[in-house]
This record gives structure tokens, sequence and C-alpha cells, in this order.
């Protein structure tokens, strides 16, 4: 069940930054974070801290509820 939650919130932050046409290093440099954490996120290999979601919401102009609305995949959404 975690992982399906950190995929699918890594595809919808992947799909934010390329609607935006953001390179991963684009946006890691917007959210001083970097590359190899973007790329972690997008493919549900890291569970984002809060602090880094902010980061992510203010970098993709964003208020974090934007940032948090996305498609489980669970049946109760």
């Amino acid at each position: 069940m975690d992982e399906q939650l950190l995929l699918c919130f890594g595809s919808h932050i992947k799909s934010i930054r390329i609607s935006q046409q953001l390179s991963q290093e684009q946006l890691a440099l917007k959210a001083g974070l970097d590359r190899t954490y973007i790329s972690g996120i997008e493919r549900g290999k890291r569970n984002v801290s809060l602090v880094n979601l902010v980061k992510l919401a203010k970098a993709l102009n964003l208020p974090l509820s934007g940032l948090m609305s996305f498609d489980t995949g669970f049946s109760n959404d």
C-alpha cells in the first residue's frame, strides 16, 4: 500500500513538472533539492518530508493542497 501511494505521488509530481516544461534539474534547482532526489520522488522511491513538500509546492507555484491533490489508486478516494 505504501509503495502504491509513493508511486502515485511520484507520477503526479512528474506530470506537473512536465506540464510546466521543467526538467528534473530545473525543478531541483528551483526547489533547492538534488536532481537525484527529484528522480527518486518520481519513481516512488522517496517518502517526502513536509519541509520538502513545501519546497516543491513553491517551486511549482502551487499551494500545498494542489500538490497533494492526486489519485492514490485506492477505492475510497
